[in-house]
């Protein structure tokens, strides 16, 4: 009966179906943009050139933070995702690299093996938190009960 009337309406609703599909997938890709851009310039004043301290080094009940007394680690920059690393205590500097995933959630630690206490520090770790201006971090893709929280200075 109203043949006239449901060619232009399902036309009508095509039409608005296929804008707000396009809106939706153009406003995703801007808050993903937002976002990157967000953690990217976090990681830059925060993190990367900073010195940091191990105010926490734990594995399982041993507390291995007396073994990084004195040292300060600087994540020095190559690009917003990886770089080297120097470790400095005193007059003795150790340099080591570090590398993170695209959304920040992984940092990834080598240093040399033959300086105490840097064994534990070489691993891939996951942010746990990340408030200014401690940085708190577990294994990643484990739960081995390690803990460690980098303190910037």
């Amino acid at each position: 009966m109203f043949s006239f009337i449901r060619s232009p309406m399902k036309k009508l609703f095509t039409f608005i179906f296929l804008v707000s599909m396009v809106l939706g997938f153009s406003c995703k890709k801007t808050l993903q943009n937002l976002n990157q851009s967000i953690l990217e310039k976090y990681f830059e004043k925060y993190v990367i050139g900073s010195d940091f301290v191990v105010t926490l080094a734990k594995d399982s009940t041993s507390d291995l933070t007396p073994m990084y007394s004195g040292y300060k680690f600087v994540l020095l920059e190559t690009d917003l995702y990886h770089g080297p690393l120097k470790a400095t205590n005193g007059s003795n500097e150790y340099y080591g690299t570090w590398e993170t995933n695209s959304d920040y959630s992984k940092l990834t630690i080598a240093l040399p093996d033959s300086i105490p206490g840097f064994p534990f520090l070489s691993r891939s770790w996951r942010f746990t938190k990340k408030e200014n201006p401690t940085l708190q971090l577990a294994p990643w893709g484990s739960t081995d009960p390690l803990v460690l929280y980098m303190t910037r200075q």
